[in-house]
């Protein structure tokens, strides 16, 4: 399945960690993974990400037109190292966050991954998305 979604990864302890990034056009997904690959993350995908399962875990990649590309406004759409996947462990909806928000989860492809409501543009927001996946354990 293709989400109008952005994917970037973070390698920890266990791996390569994905976070799909997902909210309405220019709202703020693109810059915000460029600022994560200052942060330690690498792109996955940017603008479309093709998802599936394997052995009951949510994965996802960049359509090959678009691998390896990334939208940077005013620019135009630059070339990127990035990984040709990543499994999903975190899903970030791009909006305004609840102070201390109740754990969510969004089920996509019959998988649960927990949701995190993050506001894009804010300096923090790399540092926030590290913090959530650290929290994930």
């Amino acid at each position: 399945m293709i989400l109008h979604a952005g994917l970037i990864a973070r390698h920890g302890p266990g791996g390569w960690r994905g976070v799909l990034i997902e909210g309405p056009s220019g709202a703020g997904k693109s810059d915000l993974a460029l600022r994560c690959l200052g942060a330690g993350f690498r792109l996955v995908a940017d603008d479309r990400v093709i998802t599936w399962t394997s052995a009951g875990r949510l994965f996802g990649r960049a359509p090959d037109s678009l691998a390896e590309r990334l939208e940077i406004r005013g620019l135009g759409v630059g070339r990127v190292s990035a990984l040709p996947l990543a499994p999903l462990s975190l899903w970030v909806r791009l909006g305004s966050p609840e102070r201390s928000p109740d754990l969510e989860t969004v089920t996509h492809l019959g998988v649960e991954t927990p949701l995190f409501v993050l506001a894009p543009l804010e300096n923090s927001a790399p540092a926030k998305l590290s913090h959530a996946l650290d929290s994930l354990g």
